[in-house]
């Protein structure tokens, strides 16, 4: 068997109640099974807030669930002589949070919409209510307020609640293209009126609303086949929408990013970026990217900036890995690619905080860009660290070139460690698509053999390395494995001479 729809409880329920009421019962089947939890329950008729009829602990045990618990409807259940049907990767149920002043809105995918209140004792915590049932003065209980939304935003400078893909005024189904909005300074009406700017507007391109993005003068809005601008107009149609471009794809809801008024994201296939106009972003990884990755986990997927750097951080899963594992990053002054694997599950950078603040799967928060060895062990272990380039050649390629010297251009400053060091390794190889060569010796200059990849240790205050390698194309590398080294390479320089064509 397996959940077809979801919905939450709409307060506590106890072990032997046979009415179960929840936000919306909408798409669920007039007869069948539910679960909450562990727990297995059938029913026999339904109602718009409420399941009927129930039939507890059904081959499970009975139990109590708080409110807001997920409610999940199950259907297709196979048995003799019925084929058992195979898994399926089902949609990540993502949250969206945005601050309204000192509270919090608060969306699960396919939920109702939540506020959250600060308490007036900083010593006491409230828990979150439904938004439609909220009344604080000078606001009034309106049950118009969208039953079951995608995701929810607050207009930075308007102040109104934007929910995307929710159902309209007066429907309990949802519409995965409806924008609605409040009215502005008033996140608990939603009734349309002469008097006030509450309304909605339908988006014509693609199936369902993917994702949103505030900016410095609109709001961007993702469909999965078209880029909408929001922008804020005022009565009496309060909200305009222009299409920016269609055949546009997003990875998932979080796959977007603004850095320097940019916005940049991953699509299915490619990167854009929006400077006022959308254009595919060039990127030399395009095909080690979008060739090895799954993009049935892609809500996982998301993007995060760290401007320090100035850099934009995709995190994505890779083919075989049903959790992230890789990263790309986009420096967006320099125009450089850079890409490798690491574990992280949320990234936040924020002026508030001296470095980027991230989220791993082993419950811990991280800190970046802090320190030079790796915390999350106990003691510190070193981190490996490396650059490689891509393969170099002289001459188009028509002969070899000798490498006979290099100038290092490499800093330690920050180093905890009294004599860092790195090791720079160059590569070479006889024609593309060979192997690099095998390397010689694991340290420096101890033989004259002019082919073989070769490693030569650099430490603080080397001025210059002399070496011997041959290769009609080269790629260099610099690493290193110990504890207390942090180094910055600047542009190394190398002294390379043709040398024949065999």
């Amino acid at each position: 068997m397996g959940p077809s729809h979801t919905t939450t409880l709409n307060g506590a329920l106890n072990s032997s109640a046979t009415t179960i009421t929840v936000v919306s019962t909408t798409g669920f089947a007039a007869s069948g099974a539910i679960g909450i939890d562990a727990e297995y329950i059938t029913y026999s008729g339904v109602t718009p807030t409420t399941f009927t009829g129930c039939t507890r602990g059904v081959g499970s045990t009975a139990a109590s669930h708080a409110s807001t618990t997920p409610v999940l409807q199950f259907s297709g259940a196979t048995g003799w002589g019925q084929s058992a049907a195979s898994g399926v990767a089902s949609q990540l149920r993502l949250w969206s949070q945005n601050n309204y002043g000192q509270d919090l809105i608060i969306n699960p995918r396919g939920g109702a919409l939540y506020l959250w209140k600060v308490a007036a004792n900083p010593n006491e915590y409230n828990r979150a209510v439904l938004l439609a049932s909220t009344s604080p003065a000078p606001y009034t209980t309106d049950t118009s307020c969208p039953s079951v939304c995608n995701s929810v935003a607050v207009s930075d400078s308007s102040r109104f609640v934007l929910a995307f893909g929710c159902n309209d005024y007066g429907e309990t189904e949802i519409d995965p293209l409806l924008v609605r909005w409040s009215d502005q300074e008033n996140y608990a009406l939603w009734a349309p009126a002469i008097t006030n700017q509450a309304g909605s507007f339908r988006l014509s391109t693609g199936s369902s609303i993917v994702a949103h993005q505030q900016t410095r003068q609109e709001i961007l809005v993702w469909t999965d086949a078209a880029i909408y601008s929001m922008q804020y107009l005022g009565p009496p149609y309060v909200w305009g929408f222009q299409i920016l471009g269609d055949n546009i794809s997003i990875a998932g809801p979080n796959a977007k990013a603004t850095a320097a008024n940019i916005t940049y994201w991953m699509g299915l296939d490619k990167f854009y970026m929006y400077s006022g106009r959308v254009e595919t972003l060039a990127c030399p990884l395009r095909q080690y990217i979008f060739g090895d990755i799954n993009l049935q986990q892609q809500y996982q997927f998301f993007a995060s900036t760290n401007e320090g750097y100035n850099e934009v951080w995709w995190f994505y899963c890779s083919a075989n890995s049903t959790v992230i594992d890789r990263y790309v990053i986009y420096n967006h002054l320099e125009r450089i690619w850079s890409y490798g694997n690491l574990s992280r599950t949320a990234w936040l950078d924020t002026p508030l905080r001296e470095h980027p603040v991230a989220a791993g799967y082993g419950g811990r928060i991280i800190y970046h860009e802090d320190g030079v060895d790796d915390g999350l062990t106990n003691p510190p272990s070193a981190i490996s660290a490396y650059i490689q380039s891509a393969d170099a050649n002289i001459g188009d390629g028509h002969n070899y070139g000798f490498v006979w010297r290099m100038i290092p251009d490499i800093t330690f400053d920050g180093s905890t460690v009294d004599k860092p060091s790195v090791t720079m390794t160059l590569k070479p190889r006889q024609n593309p698509g060979s192997n690099y060569s095998a390397s010689a010796s694991p340290t420096v200059a101890s033989t004259q053999n002019y082919s073989g990849q070769r490693n030569y240790t650099v430490q603080q205050f080397t001025e210059i390395v002399y070496v011997r390698v041959r290769g009609r194309q080269m790629a260099f590398r610099i690493s290193s494995d110990g504890l207390g080294v942090q180094w910055q390479l600047g542009v190394p320089s190398l002294d390379i001479r043709p040398d024949g064509r065999r």
